[in-house]
C-alpha cells in the first residue's frame, strides 16, 4: 500500500529542514562552543534563538505526522519515513 502524504506534511518536514540547517550553518561558521575564546553572548542567544525555531518546526511536523497516520490508518513509522525520504531525497523529475 502507498503511503499517502499531504501537501501540508510536505511544508512542515521542509520547514524543519530549513530550520536545522541555519543551525547547522551557524555551528559551521561560529565553530564549537569551547574552541578558543568561545562563543559571545550575542552568538549564543543567536544560535539558542535558531535552535528554539529548529524544536519548533519539529514538533510541528512530529505531531502531524501522528495526526495524519491516526486519521488515515496509516503506519506513524511509515509515514515519517515515506516523508522524509521525499523532502530529504527526493527523486528526479522525469522530463
Amino acid at each position: 500500500m502507498a503511503i499517502e502524504l499531504t501537501d501540508e506534511l510536505i511544508k512542515l518536514e521542509e520547514a524543519a529542514v530549513a530550520e536545522h540547517a541555519k543551525v547547522r550553518a551557524m555551528q559551521a561558521e561560529y565553530g564549537r562552543p569551547a574552541d578558543g575564546d568561545g562563543w559571545t553572548d550575542d552568538q549564543h542567544a543567536a544560535w539558542q534563538q535558531q535552535w528554539d525555531a529548529w524544536r519548533t518546526a519539529s514538533e510541528a511536523v512530529q505531531a502531524a505526522i501522528s495526526a495524519h497516520a491516526e486519521a488515515t490508518e496509516q503506519s506513524r513509522y511509515e509515514v515519517e519515513r515515506e516523508l522524509k525520504r521525499r523532502v530529504r531525497h527526493p527523486e528526479p523529475e522525469a522530463e
